[in-house]
């Protein structure tokens, strides 16, 4: 479903206020004076002249400030985070402003990550993703040239975000971008340095390499969600993290709980020893050709393309226009995914390897390459069941939302110190923040921008970025996966070269 404009599903509403009620607190006179009572006045008074007066405040008006603490040498306990929910100001033809109450700095006082904790390995390709501009630097003449393709242009300017749109993109894509990047701010405030991006929020990548050869090529710099060896676009996490509303898809950070929970339901073993694969194959001529493998009177090629439920040992990822936003979910699900060999990716994946975390599956010869994947893994189980667990492993560990959160924190960290020029805010950009996202937003759209709002910034400091690849390493790491993949299809012609001979 094609929507041309995002507002008729997520409409803003523009507003502001929060309303803090102060308590009074009064006095009644005291019917008889005694000594003892003398004495004790004496002492307040007393204390009182040495004592800071807000001290004193706090300790005879305790109910009228219960929310304010003091902090003594004794008190060893962690202080609790503040909070910031949603701050909507109600009312029609109200001009929702975006609050000033949500810090812009925050320095963890006692993190409960070391800052010494690593990323994890997919990490290492933000180096990769940003060396044609290690030498040069990113101008602004070069950002300029991006707008041609933009669907926005962000700035973060003293912790706030700042945007100018230029057209609209499929569906919700951009709005759920944007609200994604507006609850990285939320989790480290202030730690991001002022930038200015260009992102392009469709499928493929527009910025080929081939066009921008030499010292002084000056590519423009383009974010988006994948990439391929032939393009310089910058990978970012897609939108749907923060929830696809146009399919009901919800946030990452719940949906990966929820399917986390559907892997228990039934243990492998009990699993239909068939692989599955649901989707749109008028998209591209790569799934029109994957429909061929399906069960009919002839061949059987140990598949089954059209329904979607848990029970299935095998599920099939193959891309679409580009990269599939698929891939993630079909990762999680413990059975061994059987990954079409692609072309195009995404910012994690180059972090998993055949064999290893999936299945490579040949593009020019899909049922073959189907039937022998199935028939090997219903004949070595515990390997196949070891590849579908390693597989769900690495997405509920290294991608669950606090990494995302810290790979974007990277990527536009290191990006940011590219920069040649001061980021400075257009003439026809607007602020832009949670409340004047989901105020006013309706549906599903208000339900997963609430679901997946920070409402405080992170104790955590972010894992800290592995360094780029050695060249020889990068090489070797590189060769290591395209020797499983060809490993892969020596056994498959071997297992093809036996059935013929019985024949």
């Amino acid at each position: 479903m094609k929507r041309n404009n995002a507002k008729h599903l997520c409409d803003f509403l523009d507003g502001t206020g929060l309303h803090r009620h102060f308590v009074g607190t009064s006095w009644r006179p005291l019917k008889k004076i005694t000594a003892a009572t003398i004495i004790f006045l004496l002492l307040i008074f007393f204390v009182a002249a040495l004592v800071p007066a807000g001290w004193i405040d706090a300790f005879i008006f305790s109910g009228a400030y219960s929310k304010k603490s003091i902090t003594t040498t004794t008190n060893t306990s962690t202080p609790k985070r503040p909070e910031f929910p949603l701050q909507c100001t109600e009312g029609i033809n109200v001009t929702q402003a975006c609050p000033r109450t949500y810090p812009t700095t925050h320095d963890p006082t006692n993190p409960s990550r070391p800052s010494n904790l690593t990323c994890p390995s997919y990490f290492r390709w933000i180096h990769e993703d940003l060396r044609p501009w290690k030498e040069t630097g990113i101008t602004r003449d070069m950002i300029e040239k991006a707008r041609r393709t933009a669907h926005f242009r962000l700035l973060i300017v003293d912790g706030k975000a700042y945007i100018e749109k230029y057209r609209q993109s499929f569906q919700t894509r951009d709005m759920f971008t944007l609200w994604g990047i507006l609850q990285l701010l939320r989790v480290y405030s202030g730690r991001l340095p002022d930038l200015e991006l260009m992102f392009n929020c469709g499928d493929r990548p527009v910025i080929p390499s081939k066009d921008f050869q030499g010292p002084n090529a000056g590519p423009p710099p383009l974010f988006r969600y994948c990439s391929d060896e032939g393009s310089l676009d910058i990978v970012f996490p897609d939108w749907s993290f923060w929830g696809w509303p146009e399919v009901n898809i919800k946030p990452w950070r719940s949906l990966l709980q929820s399917i986390k929970e559907g892997n228990k339901r039934t243990k492998w073993e009990d699993r239909v020893p068939y692989a599955y694969w649901k989707g749109n194959p008028n998209v591209a001529p790569t799934r029109m050709g994957l429909l061929k493998c399906n069960d009919s009177d002839k061949n059987d090629w140990n598949t089954r393309l059209y329904i979607q439920i848990w029970f299935y040992r095998y599920k099939i990822y193959i891309e679409g226009l580009a990269w599939s936003v698929s891939e993630k979910y079909i990762m999680a699900c413990d059975s061994m995914t059987l990954y079409v060999r692609p072309r195009y990716h995404d910012f994690f994946i180059r972090g998993m390897e055949p064999l290893q975390h999936f299945w490579p599956i040949r593009d020019n010869s899909k049922c073959t390459s189907l039937k022998f994947a199935v028939e090997w893994g219903n004949n070595h189980e515990d390997k196949a069941k070891a590849i579908g667990e390693a597989a769900s492993n690495f997405i509920q560990e290294d991608l669950e939302m606090d990494y995302v959160y810290d790979y974007m924190f990277h990527v536009l960290n290191k990006y940011a110190k590219l920069l040649k020029f001061k980021p400075t805010i257009p003439p026809n950009a607007v602020e832009l923040c949670s409340e004047k996202m989901a105020c006013h937003a309706t549906g599903t759209c208000k339900k997963f921008m609430v679901e997946s709002m920070v409402e405080s910034p992170s104790d955590e400091l972010p894992c800290t970025l592995p360094p780029p690849y050695d060249p020889l390493a990068l090489r070797d790491f590189l060769e290591r996966k395209a020797n499983s993949t060809r490993q892969v299809e020596a056994w498959e012609n071997e297992y093809w070269q036996s059935i013929d001979k019985k024949q």
